[in-house]
């Protein structure tokens, strides 16, 4: 199994849409990028932790690759947006790829690369070294799943 770790925005839509991906076999949604150790939802929410809202993949690369994972992250949200998605507003709902490795950081750049030559506005997408991840209260893990509701910020037409 390989690990990515993405930001898009609301955490819940992220992994109820990254689970469709065929390959993936795992997902856990938490907070990384920031400087607070263990922190809580309420404190990431807060803004005084740099963290992001952040979804850990695990994967079967024998059926999906990281540049595929890389494509289906770019196709699921607004990487113009500056610290937003939607409704939700906050350094916390930025758009990044946490890489894990020097290939996963070449390809990411290669494919926002390539999707920002179809754009008019600069992608947002910070792709940054990763850093702990720290998994989010249980309440919040598959939370789309669980309830059917967040799931707002995904554009449905772009994944179709």
């Amino acid at each position: 199994m390989e690990r990515a770790i993405f930001a898009a925005g609301c955490f819940w839509a992220v992994q109820h849409y990254f689970e469709q991906e065929p390959g993936v076999v795992k997902t856990t949604v938490g907070y990384t990028g920031g400087h607070a150790k263990n922190p809580s939802y309420e404190e990431v929410s807060s803004e005084q932790t740099g963290h992001a809202e952040a979804l850990l993949v695990e994967f079967d690369s024998n059926k999906v690759s990281y540049e595929m994972l890389v494509r289906h992250f770019f196709r699921m949200h607004d990487s113009t947006q500056l610290n937003r998605q939607g409704p939700d507003i906050g350094e916390q709902y930025r758009t990044a790829i946490f890489y894990l490795n020097g290939e996963q950081k070449a390809i990411a750049e290669k494919v926002r690369a390539e999707v920002q030559k179809g754009m008019d506005k600069p992608i947002m997408t910070e792709i940054s070294p990763a850093k702990q991840f720290y998994e989010a209260e249980e309440y919040h893990q598959k939370f789309a799943q669980k309830t059917g509701r967040g799931l707002c910020q995904v554009s449905y037409e772009k994944l179709s």
